[in-house]
C-alpha cells in the first residue's frame, strides 16, 4: 500500500495531521517528516520490528545503525542518558531546540536492541514545530535518521519534496510534506565524558556555543 501524503504548514500545523502521525507511530509504522535540517524518517523506539524495517529502508544492518532520538524538549534526557554535568547541560539548553545532534552516554533504560552494545546515544530537539508537536502527541521520543542515504541523494530529494513521495511511497506509511528541505544536516557534537568535540559540521554553528 502506498504511503499517505499530507501537506502541512510549519507555522500552524494541522492537528489532525499531527494525530495521524502519532497514530501511525503507535501502530508500528514509519513516517517521514520535516525538521529544521533535512527531512527525517522515524519510528517508535520501543518497537524492534519497526526499527528493523527502518534499517531495511536505509539499507544498513541493525547492528550498524547510528540513529538519533528526536525529543520534544530536554525533559526526556533522563529517560535515555546518564546524568550530565552542568557545563554540558548549559550548552544543550543554549543550543536546543536547534540543528544539533548531541552524543551522550546512554543509560540502562535505552532498549538494548536499539543500542546493540553501543554505550552512547544521539539526542536531537529540532527547531521545528511540526516535529515537536508529533513527539508531544505521541508521548515519547522517536528513532530518527535523515531521509537520504548519501550526499548525492540529498540535493535530488530535498531540492524537490515531491521526490520523497516517489522514493519512499512504497516503503513508509506516512509522508508529511512542508516545502523544500534544508540541504544541510545537523551539526554533531560528542559530549561524552564532559568534553565537547564537533565530529560533523552541519547547519548548526559552534563558534559561540561551546
Amino acid at each position: 500500500m502506498a504511503a499517505a501524503v499530507i501537506h502541512i504548514n510549519e507555522d500552524n500545523p494541522d492537528a489532525s495531521a499531527i494525530r495521524r502521525a502519532a497514530e501511525v507511530l503507535r501502530n508500528g509504522g514509519i513516517i517521514i517528516y520535516p525538521t529544521d535540517t533535512v527531512y527525517g524518517i522515524g519510528c517508535d523506539i520501543h518497537q524492534p520490528k519497526s526499527l528493523e524495517r527502518l534499517c531495511k529502508i536505509k539499507g544498513i544492518p541493525v547492528t550498524q545503525a547510528n540513529f538519533s532520538i528526536i525529543c520534544h524538549d530536554l525533559s526526556h534526557l533522563s529517560d535515555f542518558t546518564v546524568p550530565i554535568n552542568n557545563h554540558v547541560f548549559r550548552v544543550l539548553k543554549k543550543a536546543l531546540p536547534g540543528p544539533y545532534t548531541f552524543i551522550l552516554e546512554a543509560n540502562h533504560r535505552v532498549p538494548k536492541f536499539f543500542l546493540h552494545k553501543k554505550k552512547t546515544i544521539g539526542i536531537r530537539v529540532p527547531d521545528n514545530l511540526i516535529t515537536r508537536e508529533i513527539i508531544r502527541e505521541f508521548g515519547h521520543p522517536i528513532v530518527s535518521s535523515s531521509a537520504h542515504k548519501d550526499e548525492d541523494e540529498l540535493a535530488d530529494i530535498f531540492g524537490d519534496p515531491s521526490v520523497l513521495a516517489e522514493k519512499f511511497g512504497d516503503t513508509v506509511d506516512l509522508i508529511l510534506l512542508c516545502g523544500y528541505g534544508n540541504l544541510q544536516t545537523s551539526t554533531i557534537i560528542d559530549a561524552t565524558g564532559g568534553a565537547m568535540n564537533v565530529i560533523r559540521e552541519g547547519l548548526g554553528e559552534t563558534d559561540n556555543l561551546l
